[in-house]
C-alpha cells in the first residue's frame, strides 16, 4: 500500500484527471471519482496501464449518501487519506430573468454543496494526517467566476464565491491543526467544460489542465509552515 492517498472528484477528464495522474506520480494512492462509470473506468485504466495506484468509485456528487459511498470505499482500500481534491463541477449559463431551478440546484449542489459534505465526511482522515505529518491538504476547485462576478455565470459565479469563501473558513478551523486548504480559480481551461465558448476562444488560446496539476504538485512540496489560501490562473493579457 502507498505511504500516502488521495481523494480526486471530477477525475474522468480534464483538471480531475490531470491532477489523479499527478498525485499517481508522486506515488500516491489515488480514488478516482466521477458521475459516469464507463468514462470514469477508462481514466482509471489508463491511469492504471500507466503503472499509478489508482481504483475508482462513481458517483453523483449531488447525491449525500453516494459522497459518504466514495469516502467509505476510499477508507477501506488505503486507511488514510492525506489530499482531498473537490473537483467535480457544472457550469449552466443563462439570463438572470430566466433561471431554471433545476439547472440551478445542480450548480449548487454540486460545485458547492458537495465540497462541504467531502470535507466533513473526510475530515476523521484528514485531522489524522494532519496530526501525523502537519500537511494535509483540501484543494477546492473553484473560477477565477469565484473572484469576480459573471453575467450569464451568475449561479455559477456565486456557488465559486462560496468555494473561495468556504476554503477561506477551512483555513481559519483547520490549519492550526495539519490541515491546510486552498482554492483554485482558473480562467478558461481546455477541457469539456469550457467547449461553450470554443468558438470564441481557440483551445490552444486555453489554460492547460496540466497547467493546474503543476500547481497542486506545488502545494504538496510546500512546508508545513506555508498555506497558500488561493491560486489564480488567467491567460496572457486578461484582466484580473
Amino acid at each position: 500500500m502507498p505511504d500516502h492517498a488521495a481523494i480526486v472528484t471530477g477525475a474522468s477528464s480534464g483538471i480531475g484527471l490531470a491532477i489523479a495522474r499527478m498525485l499517481g506520480e508522486e506515488g500516491y494512492g489515488v480514488t478516482m471519482t466521477a458521475r459516469r462509470p464507463e468514462k470514469l473506468d477508462g481514466a482509471v485504466a489508463g491511469l492504471a496501464a500507466d503503472g499509478l495506484e489508482v481504483h475508482g468509485v462513481a458517483a453523483n456528487v449531488a447525491e449525500e449518501s453516494e459522497i459518504q459511498n466514495v469516502v467509505s470505499a476510499h477508507s477501506e482500500r488505503y486507511g488514510r487519506l492525506d489530499v482531498l481534491v473537490n473537483n467535480a463541477g457544472v457550469g449552466i449559463g443563462a439570463p438572470l430573468g430566466e433561471i431554471q431551478t433545476k439547472r440551478m440546484d445542480m450548480q449548487l449542489d454540486i460545485n458547492l454543496r458537495s465540497i462541504i459534505i467531502f470535507c466533513r465526511e473526510c475530515l476523521p482522515m484528514l485531522q489524522a494526517a494532519g496530526a501525523e505529518h502537519k500537511n494535509a491538504l483540501v484543494v477546492n476547485t473553484a473560477s477565477i467566476a469565484g473572484k469576480r462576478g459573471e453575467g450569464w455565470l451568475s449561479v455559477y459565479a456565486a456557488a465559486k464565491h462560496g468555494v473561495v469563501g468556504w476554503t477561506q473558513s477551512m483555513i481559519k478551523e483547520l490549519s492550526p491543526h495539519g490541515i491546510k486548504s486552498t482554492a483554485l480559480c482558473p480562467a478558461f481551461v481546455d477541457t469539456p467544460m469550457t467547449d461553450f465558448v470554443k468558438e470564441h476562444v481557440a483551445p490552444e488560446e486555453m489554460i492547460r489542465p496540466e497547467d493546474i496539476a503543476e500547481s497542486v504538485r506545488f502545494l504538496l512540496r510546500v512546508s508545513p509552515a506555508c498555506v497558500v489560501p488561493e491560486v489564480l490562473f488567467i491567460r496572457p493579457g486578461d484582466q484580473l
